[in-house]
């Protein structure tokens, strides 16, 4: 789980990163576009395939980290081995439709790749948004499939983050 840990770590940095860059696109177009009237065209394709990319790229480190949204309103007085088994079952939902995102996030990217699909004003080619998605998503599929097999570790199975 170290392994992983450290890959979901990795991938969110790699996340903070292209966020980062989307907000200095976005900074240069808007202060070109308001002072000298100088734009970047397809700025908005940009952002729009980035933050797609951005947010695969933290779905694992929301996992391995257990920052995930946790309704518990019915499960509140259920028992600890209770709210574990829960928790395992929920990871492993989360594991198995992961793995459906990522063949097909796969199967698109190469669908991209062979159509040479790309955005409308700037021509980007749609698979490396694919190419920045499919990792991710294998990971948080790996690290969910880890959690409902291992469980959570360290004696807090079933304790809420």
């Amino acid at each position: 789980m170290k392994l992983l840990h450290l890959l979901a770590r990795i991938s969110a940095v790699l996340g903070g990163v292209l966020l980062t860059l989307i907000t200095l696109v976005i900074c240069a177009s808007l202060i070109g576009r308001n002072t000298t009237g100088w734009t970047l065209v397809g700025d908005f394709e940009l952002t729009a395939s980035a933050a797609g990319a951005a947010m695969a790229l933290f779905l694992p480190w929301c996992q391995a980290s257990r920052s995930n949204i946790i309704v518990d309103f019915f499960t509140v007085k259920a028992s600890r081995a209770t709210n574990a088994a829960l928790d395992r079952f929920g990871a492993a939902m989360l594991a198995a439709v992961m793995a459906l995102l990522t063949w097909r996030a796969t199967l698109g990217g190469l669908n991209a790749w062979s159509t040479q699909a790309g955005s409308m004003m700037l021509g980007f080619p749609e698979w490396i948004v694919y190419a920045f998605m499919v990792p991710p998503l294998g990971l948080t599929a790996a690290i969910a499939g880890w959690q409902a097999v291992a469980g959570f570790g360290h004696g807090d199975a079933g304790a809420r983050a």
